[in-house]
C-alpha cells in the first residue's frame, strides 16, 4: 500500500453510492454526548448526471455546520431531552414539576417524543399545538363512538357519552411552550443543537384576565351558610374573603403568625401537593418571599373567637394549647394542616347546595375588587395578594375594577372644585359634565350583611 505524501491531508466526509445510484454523504459531527458513540450527519443526493456536484456541495455544507458548531452534536430524542431537563436542570417547584411532567406525557411525547433534537423545527411545533386546540384527547379527527367514563372494563352508565371534540386551554399550551423553551435553552448551552426552534414556534395568546368574583349578595348568602354550618369553618370563609389570601397560605397558617393585638397576619408558608411523593407538605410561599396583611376589627375579633374555641377543645383533651398549632385545623388538637384540596371541596359543596356558581378562589378576586373599588392603590392591594412587580399584575388582572375607581375619584374630585367662571351654574347643568359611575360598590354593605352575630336579619332586610 502506498504511503501518503507529507503535503496531503485526509479528506473529511465520505460519498459513497448506493444500490439504487443516489449518492450517500457523511460526514463526522464527534461523539455524542448522550449515547458516547460517534455521531455522523447523514444525507443522500438523488441520481442524476449532477448528482456526484451536488454531493460535494453537501459534503462542504455539513462540514462547515461542524466546523461553526450549527450541527446538532446529538442523536438524542426530544423524550430524552425533557427527561433529561426535569430530572437534573429544573429550579422550580415540585408541582410546577409534577405538572410539566404530565403536560409531557399526554400532549407532548405522543407527537413529537422520537423527534430527534435537532429535527424538531417551528413547523413541527406549530402543528402540535394546533393539534392541541383542536381536541385536548387528540381524537385524529376521527370521531369515536363514546367517551367512557373509565379505561378500565366497567357497564357504561350515562357517564360514558358521545366523544365530542374540546381544545386544550390556552393556558395550559403556553405552558407547554414554557416547558419546551426551557428545555431546548439547556439543549443550546449543552451544544446539543446550535439554536432552539422553540422561539421561532408560535404559542397561543394568553387568555385576557377575566375574574368574576361573587356579588354582595352572594357573598353575604355563602358567609351566612358558612356561619350556619360550623363558626370554625364560618371563620375560615370569612379570613379567606376579608384578607384575599391563597388557599395554600391559609392551610400553612400557625397561630404564631397572627398577632391579634396588633392586629397584624404574617403569610410565610403553603401547603402544596407534591405529586411525586404523593403527600401534602409545607415551603415557601409561591412568590419565595413573607408578607404581612393587616386585619380589620372585625377579623381580629373572628380570628380571636376561633383561638378561644380551640383553646376550649385543646383543654377537653388533656393538652396544652401552644402557638404551633395551625389555625385551620381539621384535628382538636390543631397539630395538622388542613389540605387546600380538602377545603375546596367543602366550599364547593356548599355553593353548589346555594345554587351559586364560583369558587374558593374567586373570594380572592373578591377581596381584591372590593379593595380596588373602595379606592385603595393597587399597590397595597398587591401587597395584600402577594402579586409580584409593585402592582403590575393587580393592574393586568383588575383592571376595569381600577376604571371604577378612577371614575369615583374624578367625581369625588369633581364635587370638591370651584365652579369654572363660565361653567354651568346649577347643580344638573354641573352633573352634565361629570363622568358617570357605572357599577355600585359593595364592601360596606358586606359589612353589614354578613356579620356573624346578625346576617341573618340583614340579610332578610336586604332582599325585601
Amino acid at each position: 500500500m502506498g504511503r501518503r505524501s507529507k503535503g496531503t491531508r485526509r479528506q473529511r466526509g465520505t460519498i459513497d453510492q448506493l444500490s439504487n445510484g443516489a449518492l450517500r454523504v457523511r460526514v463526522s459531527a464527534g461523539l455524542d454526548p448522550v449515547t458516547k458513540q460517534r455521531h455522523r450527519l447523514i444525507e443522500v443526493v438523488p441520481p442524476g448526471p449532477q448528482a456526484l456536484a451536488e454531493a460535494e456541495r453537501v459534503r462542504t455544507r455539513l462540514l462547515n455546520e461542524v466546523d461553526e458548531r450549527r450541527s446538532p452534536r446529538t442523536q438524542a430524542t426530544v423524550e430524552q431531552l425533557l427527561e433529561r431537563y426535569l430530572d437534573q436542570h429544573f429550579d422550580g417547584e415540585p408541582s410546577t414539576r409534577a405538572n410539566y411532567r404530565r403536560y409531557a406525557r399526554l400532549h407532548v411525547l405522543p407527537f413529537i417524543g422520537q423527534v430527534k433534537v435537532g429535527q424538531l423545527d417551528a413547523d413541527a411545533l406549530d402543528s402540535l399545538y394546533a393539534e392541541l386546540r383542536r381536541c385536548r384527547d387528540h381524537c385524529s379527527g376521527k370521531r369515536r363512538a363514546v367517551d367512557h367514563r373509565t379505561r378500565g372494563e366497567h357497564e357504561c352508565d350515562d357517564r360514558c357519552r358521545r366523544h365530542e371534540c374540546k381544545p386544550l386551554g390556552a393556558t395550559t399550551i403556553r405552558h407547554i411552550h414554557f416547558l419546551l423553551s426551557g428545555a431546548f435553552k439547556r439543549a443550546v448551552r449543552w451544544k446539543w443543537v446550535a439554536s432552539s426552534p422553540v422561539g421561532q414556534a408560535e404559542p397561543p395568546a394568553a387568555p385576557p384576565p377575566r375574574p368574576s368574583p361573587p356579588s354582595a349578595e352572594e357573598a353575604a348568602r355563602i358567609l351566612n351558610e358558612a356561619w350556619r354550618r360550623d363558626a370554625d369553618w364560618g371563620a375560615l370563609v370569612w379570613t379567606v374573603m376579608t384578607t384575599g389570601i391563597r388557599r395554600g397560605e391559609l392551610c400553612a397558617v400557625r397561630w404564631q403568625h397572627v398577632d391579634l393585638e396588633s392586629g397584624v397576619l404574617r403569610l410565610e408558608q403553603a401547603v402544596a401537593f407534591d405529586d411525586e411523593a404523593g403527600e401534602w407538605f409545607v415551603k415557601d410561599t409561591k412568590t419565595h418571599q413573607q408578607r404581612r396583611i393587616a386585619l380589620d376589627a372585625e377579623t381580629t375579633a373572628v380570628l380571636a373567637g376561633l383561638r378561644t374555641r380551640q383553646e376550649q377543645r385543646v383543654g377537653d383533651l388533656g393538652l396544652a394549647w401552644s402557638r404551633e398549632m395551625f389555625v385551620f385545623s381539621p384535628e382538636p388538637d390543631g397539630r395538622r394542616f388542613a389540605k387546600p384540596d380538602s377545603v375546596t371541596q367543602r366550599y364547593d359543596r356548599m355553593v353548589r347546595r346555594l345554587g351559586i356558581s364560583t369558587t374558593l378562589h374567586k373570594l380572592r378576586h373578591y377581596s381584591a375588587t372590593e379593595l380596588i373599588s373602595a379606592g385603595v392603590d393597587p399597590r397595597t392591594v398587591a401587597g395584600r395578594l402577594g402579586h409580584g412587580g409593585g402592582g403590575v399584575t393587580t393592574l393586568r388582572v383588575y383592571s376595569a375594577w381600577v376604571s371604577e375607581a378612577d371614575q369615583r375619584a374624578s367625581r369625588a374630585l369633581f364635587e370638591r372644585v370651584p365652579e369654572r367662571p363660565d361653567g354651568p351654574r346649577s347643580v344638573e347643568e354641573r352633573a352634565k359634565t361629570a363622568p358617570d359611575h357605572p357599577l355600585r360598590t359593595y364592601s360596606h354593605q358586606l359589612r353589614r350583611l354578613a356579620h356573624p352575630r346578625r346576617s341573618s336579619h340583614l340579610l332578610q332586610k336586604h332582599t325585601k
